[in-house]
């Protein structure tokens, strides 16, 4: 088995994917045990010899901070504080997603600034080496004071509380805690703020919504094509002399894509009768690539994110310093996810016009896309489906991030929303899959009516593999069982 060891490289969001989901063991290094060790040694030393209150070490938690903890209280003062805020509602998260979660909790306390013992990290490193997911649900985070409550779901597993996923069931964390011949941690001084402190609800979020949308703008780019194809549209929107006047990368790389994807294809150089098409296809360069730069950039904030430390207080032991601040604070991460939750947006939006002038009865297409239209409804419904669903994203793309309600007495009297981000988020990546596989499906018919011409090389062999699971449509069949198939498809085929 492959071994990553934390903290020895900068990860990007394709390394981390390759790491989390790619069948490594994860450690971690000799480095990370000593800046571990160092920071709590240092901190051990500065309980001892000082009365001088410390923030969420010998203090209470939010409002509480001038409450004194005498020092025999300070281990039961970690464990109140993870039993109390482990306060998680809602739908469960997948353990894709805890996955990650217990990865960048993980790869934040190693840096040695967080004042944790080495075997506190251990655990986290064991259940996700082990396959054990914590149950943690999709709300209850402001993503201001850290991600609370879900990091404090994910948390109790290590004392023996709450519930873990292992190998598709839900059991005790204790059973499993036992299975393993594991021990529950018992906390020290800050540790359990340490392990609840932290963005790692969202970043995990973020991430994997952005490894969704790299692959969904690809998507975009090659299923438009086939669009394009079915819909017998022109090429010269997407010559490379139009995009460099306006220099934006993103809609440079889309229509090369495009040209790429329709080379040597019969249906795209044959002569044209109508002189323009409409926007969903002419400007998918300038669509696309608008959400294409939106998620480079996204991408750049979020591998911020991934290698940083946002726990609290912030522990610099070389400095002589325990300072409490604010870099469990999410906006940064609350913007860009609503950022990222309308670039994907977008990206269904125009899909589903696509999907709508194909089942038009324009350019020779029969209306709904079937040969004997009247006697069978044929492609009229899924796109009402899309319609729905293209809505429905319009309504989650309303920014969390611009909404705020004070907490703990007014103590957190700004928090950012980055959890609802996250998961709203979550929801129209999972909705621009659905819209994605509508479109192929309706595109995969269209092309069908253009025999006995060929698309190009790729698009043929494309929607050769796409019609063994989903065929062509002679007459009404149950849609949902096509439409799910193609999602399916959608979200397992990768562009060359």
């Amino acid at each position: 088995m492959k071994t990553h060891h934390l903290n020895t490289e900068f990860l990007s969001i394709d390394k981390l994917k390759e790491v989390v989901f790619g069948g490594y063991r994860i450690e971690l290094s000799n480095q990370a045990k000593e800046n571990i060790q160092h920071c709590r040694i240092f901190l051990d030393k500065k309980i001892a010899n000082t009365t001088v209150p410390i923030y969420g070490i010998n203090t209470g938690f939010g409002s509480l901070c001038n409450e004194s903890i005498s020092n025999h209280d300070l281990e039961k003062l970690q464990e109140n504080l993870v039993m109390s805020h482990a306060c998680g509602m809602g739908e469960e998260v997948p353990k894709q997603i805890v996955r990650l979660m217990l990865f960048l909790k993980a790869q934040g306390l190693a840096y040695g600034h967080s004042g944790v013992h080495v075997e506190t990290v251990q655990r986290l490193l064991d259940f996700l080496n082990e396959g054990v997911y914590p149950i943690v649900y999709q709300q209850g985070s402001l993503g201001a004071s850290g991600d609370l409550a879900p990091l404090a779901n994910m948390s109790l597993a290590l004392l023996g509380k709450g519930e873990v996923n292992f190998k598709g069931e839900r059991k005790s964390s204790m059973d499993i805690l036992s299975l393993f011949s594991w021990s529950p941690i018992t906390l020290s001084s800050k540790e359990g703020l340490a392990l609840l402190n932290g963005t790692q609800f969202m970043t995990a979020y973020g991430t994997w919504n952005l490894m969704q949308a790299r692959q969904l703008i690809e998507m975009a780019d090659l299923i438009g094509s086939v669009s394009l194809e079915a819909f017998d549209g022109r090429i010269e929107p997407f010559q490379e002399n139009v995009h460099v006047l306006r220099k934006h990368q993103g809609q440079i790389q889309t229509a090369k894509n495009i040209r790429n994807y329709l080379n040597g294809s019969e249906l795209i150089v044959q002569e044209k009768s109508h002189v323009q098409d409409p926007y969903s296809f002419r400007c998918m360069p300038q669509v696309h690539g608008a959400s294409r730069d939106a998620i480079t950039y996204i991408t750049g904030v979020f591998e911020n994110e991934i290698n940083a430390v946002t726990d609290n207080p912030t522990i610099f032991p070389n400095d002589d310093q325990i300072v409490s601040a604010g870099n469990f604070h999410g906006q940064p991460l609350a913007i860009n996810l609503d950022y990222l939750a309308i670039a994907v947006a977008e990206l269904g939006s125009i899909s589903e016009r696509r999907t709508y002038k194909l089942i038009a009865g324009l350019r020779g297409l029969p209306p709904f896309l079937v040969v004997k239209p009247g006697l069978n409804s044929g492609f009229m419904i899924p796109q009402y489906a899309a319609a729905s669903i293209v809505s429905q994203n319009k309504q989650l793309c309303t920014p969390a991030s611009v909404d705020t309600i004070d907490s703990s007495n007014g103590q957190e009297d700004h928090v950012s929303m980055g959890a609802n981000a996250a998961t709203k988020c979550h929801l129209v990546v999972e909705n621009v899959h659905k819209l994605l596989g509508i479109e192929l499906f309706n595109a995969a018919q269209g092309i069908h009516f253009r025999r006995p011409l060929k698309s190009s090389n790729y698009i043929e062999s494309l929607i050769s593999e796409f019609q063994k699971k989903v065929p062509f449509v002679e007459e009404d069949i149950v849609m949902h069982e096509s439409m799910k198939e193609s999602v399916a498809f959608v979200k397992n085929f990768r562009c060359k």
